[in-house]
């Protein structure tokens, strides 16, 4: 059943678009509008563009767009009743009592509570005396009692189906246990648990849901890889989480340390460093550096130092770089982990840690030493390769004073020219010029992006222009849609999305209900809602008038008898007839 268009308007009312979007990013004044940088892809100048007069948002660089419930289901990765309930809570409203049939919303709520109860479990059982082997396999890695409590570890019996046996007797059933990850099905037909004799990991989403698990082996003799995780399920996709990000948000640092593995994590928290947080289960990705972008602009990056390590921090770099942070690389002597080293130093872990975070050096810094390895800078071959490849990295900076900065050190540190570093540098610059230039002439000339939207717009652009504007200037002035719908059928319209948002608004008008997002939400996915907002948007400086209104359903109707005539088999009274149309359209 839909909510009531009164509870929507309540929530739309109580939750203004600009207080909320301002929990997450920063938004400064631009006339009648706000602007900021966009939460949902990486960015340094502002193309996020809010509309507190019509509770809307649209982000020109990526094509978000939508109202409150949109941007609260793109931001915290909800489905819509999640966002309305978020909304609502946050609000103080009540849902209504005859709510709606939503069985994804059931499955996620229910799968939340398999994987709360599987964590009390793993949990209760490593603090029993069952669970000892599980026990001092942690307390053997320098694990303190504290901070099992602070994370939740657990232990997952060695035992087949201790795990699926408990929550059986809770009342949840195997199909959803398999669908929450926790629950493997065998060939025969039985159920068993996934994680069997491993420590456990909980992920813990900001609001406290245990998301999913990772599982390490303590027998190197167990079945499995080092690692077992959790596969994507209805409430967590790898790639879009981030470990210990709920404890770490809280820590009063203005920066995140970014770890290869939970295991480094745990114990940088427990040393003192509340900020750790790693990507696991996946290597590091763009969806996860827009989490750590909500809250920090500045990550220090403390990867494996093997070839694999250094392949996954240049990984990062890219990907930190394109979100606009700062971003700053700890090199650990000697090819330890965060893990190893702490252990190493004991009391004095800390101390020497802190030290190499306050000597990580930036990006470019990491990118010239790792040019530097492998490399005897006391021949003047070595120089000369280290010295070609630093020019390459170099070139790669958009600020030529960056460039003149680092150009100028490397003079003075290897005696060698000034200028001939810049000549190297600067052809670098115009081979990169020149490499862009050529990926943007085989993006212009490459067939066009099928518009997963509004797919016939690419064959139909005058008619979609055509509708795209007529749908503005009637959102815009709604006292317009009878006017509009006495001159134009729905058939007319070219395109089927077009059609179907020409259709929705006209129904909500005969029902004397406003055409509103907070409407058009209930009926269009999130993405569909952008793009009706991008719309309003570009249409903006249209002249909202009958005039404009018939001329844009004038020029719809011409696209449509060209479209079928072009459709069918014709003969010169058919053309006859097309052109008498034309021409009675055209009075």
């Amino acid at each position: 059943m839909a909510l009531p268009d009164d509870f929507l308007y309540e929530l739309k009312t109580r939750n203004p678009i600009d207080e909320t979007v301002s929990r997450y990013i920063s938004l400064k004044k631009r006339g009648k509008n706000l602007i900021g940088l966009c939460p949902f892809h990486g960015e340094k100048t502002p193309s996020f563009t809010l509309y507190p007069e019509n509770g809307s948002f649209y982000c020109f660089g990526c094509g978000k767009g939508g109202d409150v419930i949109s941007f609260t289901m793109a931001i915290e990765n909800l489905d819509y009743m999640e966002s309305v309930k978020l909304l609502a809570d946050r609000a103080g409203i009540r849902l209504p009592e005859q709510g709606y049939d939503d069985s994804a919303h059931r499955l996620r709520k229910t799968i939340y509570e398999i994987n709360r109860e599987a964590a009390r479990f793993f949990n209760s059982y490593l603090n029993s005396p069952e669970g000892k082997i599980g026990y001092e396999y942690i307390k053997g890695r320098r694990i303190t009692d504290a901070t099992i409590k602070r994370f939740g570890l657990g232990y997952a019996p060695a035992e087949w189906d201790k795990l699926t046996k408990r929550l059986r007797s809770l009342g949840f059933n195997y199909e959803d246990m398999v669908t929450a990850g926790v629950t493997l099905k065998t060939k025969s037909g039985s159920f068993v648990d996934r994680f069997r004799n491993r420590m456990v990991f909980p992920l813990v989403d900001l609001r406290g849901n245990v998301l999913a698990f990772s599982c390490r082996k303590i027998d190197p003799e167990d079945y499995g890889g080092k690692y077992v995780n959790t596969n994507d399920t209805p409430v967590y996709k790898k790639s879009h989480n981030v470990f210990a990000l709920n404890l770490a948000k809280n820590s009063g640092e203005d920066y995140f340390i970014l770890c290869e593995g939970s295991m480094d994590v745990v114990m940088l928290q427990q040393a003192g460093f509340k900020n750790a947080v790693a990507a696991w289960g996946t290597a590091f990705t763009p969806e996860q550096a827009h989490l750590l972008k909500k809250y920090t602009d500045k990550i220090v990056l403390t990867l494996d130092a093997d070839e694999a390590g250094q392949k996954a921090t240049d990984r990062a770099i890219s990907i930190l770089n394109a979100e606009g942070m700062d971003v700053k690389v700890i090199r650990i002597p000697n090819g330890k982990d965060p893990d190893e080293f702490i252990k190493h130093y004991g009391k004095d872990g800390y101390d020497r840690f802190k030290a190499l975070i306050e000597g990580a050096g930036n990006d470019v810094e990491y990118r010239l030493f790792k040019a530097m390895q492998n490399k005897d800078l006391t021949t003047a071959e070595g120089k000369a390769e280290f010295l070609s490849k630093a020019a390459e990295v170099l070139a790669q900076l958009s600020s030529p004073i960056e460039r003149d900065i680092y150009a100028s050190k490397l003079s003075e540190m290897y005696e060698v020219s000034k200028d001939a570093i810049m000549r190297e540098i600067n052809r670098g610059v115009r081979s990169a010029s020149k490499e862009r230039n050529q990926k943007q002439v085989r993006k212009l000339t490459e067939m066009p992006t099928v518009d997963r939207i509004n797919p016939e717009r690419t064959k139909n652009t005058r008619a979609a222009n055509a509708e795209e504007g007529l749908l503005a200037v009637l959102i815009k002035n709604p006292d317009l849609i009878p006017f509009a719908n006495q001159h134009l059928s729905t058939d007319s319209f070219i395109t089927s999305f077009n059609r179907r948002v020409y259709e929705v608004i006209s129904e909500l008008h005969a029902d004397n209900r406003p055409i509103d997002l907070v409407l058009l939400g209930t009926v269009f996915n999130s993405e569909e809602l952008g793009r009706i907002v991008s719309v309003t948007v570009r249409e903006d400086a249209r002249a909202n008038s009958k005039e404009e209104c018939l001329t844009c359903i004038n020029v719809i109707k011409e696209e449509n008898s060209k479209s079928s005539l072009n459709g069918e088999e014709t003969d010169d009274g058919d053309l006859a007839e097309y052109f008498k149309k034309l021409a009675e359209q055209k009075k």
